[in-house]
């Protein structure tokens, strides 16, 4: 089974939440259409971003629905659902869901409280969750940082080729840029390797990366954009200017509590999708205030996604 491979931005999207924190479906169509209109080519959902882990068995179930309706008759926008996990039984059940309401893809992160002790034990989770959902293109999710599982790629690679028929690659959220080339030309460049650090894009372009998972693409798809053709185009002055512009813009989810900012960034440009499930934390009204001031000096209205209107190319 052979999946094309992605090219372009896949966002990772916020799971909307209302003031109650409970799910606000409603604001997906308007989410969807949001990034169609940046040229965002899919959206991978129910990830570290979009609060994956804090959310009910059939939480989960509803907002990859959501996004199904939205996204079914479009085969040029690909949803990609993240399906666990730690239990390896639930993460069976929604990939078969996933494959039932017709996504492009599932993903899984390795379990992170009873670790896989090496690449085999990993392909055999892979293995166990893939199956469920045959037709449906597999991706293993690689974020070491939150899973603590750091086991190199290309091992996994060589353990899953011939294997797993609906393995079609990886979602690459480290900085081994070793790992990262060896798995992008491992078998002819078989496995479709999506990139997920935004901060490094431009490194990763320059090792053959055409395809990203990210949060930013939400809310800067545009400054994304542009960073690939300054590329393609050669202008390599311009494209790292405008990587660093990323990496300024990505300080401020640091400086001003983490992931819950990237919710702040969402208000900012006309999507509320609320807050984020405890234990994150979110800013407060004043915090949002100086946030607000500090966005505005680094100019992101002029590379930030808009609601409704084309960018150009």
């Amino acid at each position: 089974m052979q999946f094309s491979h992605l090219e372009g931005l896949i966002a990772a999207p916020f799971t909307p939440m209302s003031k109650d924190g409970a799910l606000n479906l409603a604001l997906i169509p308007a989410y969807y259409q949001l990034l169609k209109s940046n040229r965002v080519i899919g959206a991978f959902i129910c990830g570290s971003t979009g609060e994956g882990v804090s959310l009910t068995h059939s939480e989960k179930m509803a907002v990859a629905e959501a996004w199904a309706a939205c996204s079914t008759n479009d085969p040029d926008f690909k949803v990609i659902t993240l399906v666990g996990g730690t239990s390896i039984a639930e993460c069976q059940s929604l990939a078969a869901h996933a494959e039932a309401i017709g996504l492009f893809g599932i993903a899984l992160t390795s379990p992170f409280y009873f670790k896989p002790g090496s690449t085999d034990i990993l392909a055999e989770t892979c293995l166990a969750v893939a199956q469920s959902a045959p037709g449906t293109a597999f991706y293993y999710y690689h974020i070491p940082v939150l899973t603590g599982v750091s086991l190199p790629m290309l091992e996994l690679l060589e353990a899953v080729d011939g294997r797993i028929p609906n393995f079609a690659g990886i979602k690459y959220t480290h900085e081994d840029f070793m790992d990262y080339l060896s798995c992008l030309n491992f078998n002819a460049g078989k496995y479709d390797m999506l990139w997920g650090r935004d901060e490094c894009w431009l490194p990763a372009l320059a090792l053959g990366a055409r395809g990203a998972v990210g949060s930013t693409y939400n809310y800067a798809a545009p400054l994304y954009h542009a960073i690939t053709a300054a590329f393609n185009s050669g202008d390599f002055e311009k494209a790292r200017e405008l990587q660093q512009k990323s990496i300024d813009m990505i300080r401020l989810l640091g400086k001003y509590g983490g992931i819950a900012t990237g919710k702040a960034f969402m208000k900012l440009i006309g999507l509320d999708c609320g807050t984020f499930r405890l234990p994150i934390k979110n800013m407060t009204h004043d915090r949002f205030i100086q946030f607000k001031e500090e966005v505005e000096a680094l100019g992101f209205y002029r590379y930030s996604s808009a609601m409704g209107a084309l960018h150009p190319q």
